[in-house]
């Protein structure tokens, strides 16, 4: 289900000229009312569900009603972001409160560097048998 603006809690992230959620939507679908200094979602049939927007919103106040399987109808997914962590609290309908505990990241922003200890790309063997196929050419799939 799409994300959803809680009016009464949104505060416009104080007027700045990019809301979180704005900033963090891979979909660039999260828009600030200037009007009103309410955030809202321009195309919802288009949300990804990601719930980027859920997460970072520093009031609280975007929800994404989760699918039937997951949280009942009447239930509710709520983040509680720290600096270092997330918590999620799940409602259910029935009155049962889940929490579950991330941590948001483990190293520093930037810090890791996915080629450390790896030897550098000869691209001399790109041409030489084996590299990828067998023979250099392309295979052939018999129908």
């Amino acid at each position: 289900m799409p994300s959803c603006v809680i009016a009464a809690k949104c505060d416009g992230c104080k007027g700045q000229d990019k809301t979180a959620c704005m900033y963090i939507c891979p979909n660039n679908l999260m828009k600030l009312d200037r009007e009103r200094m309410k955030a809202f979602n321009q195309e919802p049939e288009q949300c990804w569900e990601c719930y980027s927007c859920v997460k970072i919103c520093p009031q609280q106040a975007i929800e994404v009603r989760a699918y039937a399987d997951i949280v009942p109808m009447g239930g509710a997914v709520i983040p509680m972001r720290a600096s270092d962590s997330i918590m999620w609290t799940i409602k259910f309908r029935n009155g049962n409160v889940k929490r579950f505990k991330f941590p948001i990241r483990t190293t520093a922003e930037g810090s890791i560097d996915p080629y450390a200890g790896k030897p550098a790309a000869d691209m001399s063997k790109l041409d030489q048998p084996g590299f990828f196929n067998t023979d250099g050419a392309m295979p052939v799939i018999a129908n």
